[in-house]
């Protein structure tokens, strides 16, 4: 059995990830509207990935005899609220930021709580943080290097257009 406060945490780190999925849902919207097709591709897988980890955990609540809470999920900003392509990636930078953060509370309180099967749980995702860190950091250091030049951003554009989903947890989450 997992403690109410893991359980909480764990719930509102749920709906954290659904918002994550919203908001990387608006920033494809804004690629594709503006004519970045593997930037919104890039986007949108992103999207997927998070709802995968909302069911996942969702799913380890359950598993750990706890019902899930939900909570609204805030609207993220809107699509044209974004001017730029770097505007994105930062965005989804400082985004990443804050759910590192988040982790590594839960991280934190399981260690408090000598939660070991929780805090195993939750290692996964503080090492998924290192890489969404290091991804954003590497596509922000590439728009800076392409800056205003449209052949190395379509170029860049095209790079991001081949990434494709792959299911994090084959054996414990279905995702359509």
């Amino acid at each position: 059995m997992i403690s109410e406060a893991l359980a909480n945490a764990l719930s509102d780190q749920v709906n954290a990830e659904y918002y994550s999925a919203y908001l990387y849902q608006a920033m494809s919207t804004y690629a594709e509207s503006t004519g970045f097709k593997g930037a919104a591709n890039w986007l949108w897988v992103q999207a997927r990935e998070e709802m995968a980890h909302a069911v996942h955990m969702y799913q380890y609540l359950l598993d750990r005899g706890a019902l899930p809470t939900y909570a609204a999920i805030d609207a993220p900003p809107a699509p044209a609220s974004f001017s730029s392509l770097m505007d994105v990636f930062q965005a989804v930078l400082v985004h990443e930021l804050k759910v590192t953060a988040r982790i590594n509370d839960i991280a934190t309180l399981a260690m408090q709580e000598n939660d070991h099967a929780c805090y195993q749980f939750i290692m996964w995702y503080v090492n998924e943080q290192v890489e969404e860190e290091s991804n954003d950091k590497a596509i922000i250091d590439r728009l800076k290097f392409v800056g205003e030049n449209m052949g190395q951003l379509l170029t860049l554009d095209n790079e991001l257009a081949a990434r494709v989903y792959v299911n994090p947890f084959p054996t414990d989450v279905k995702l359509m």
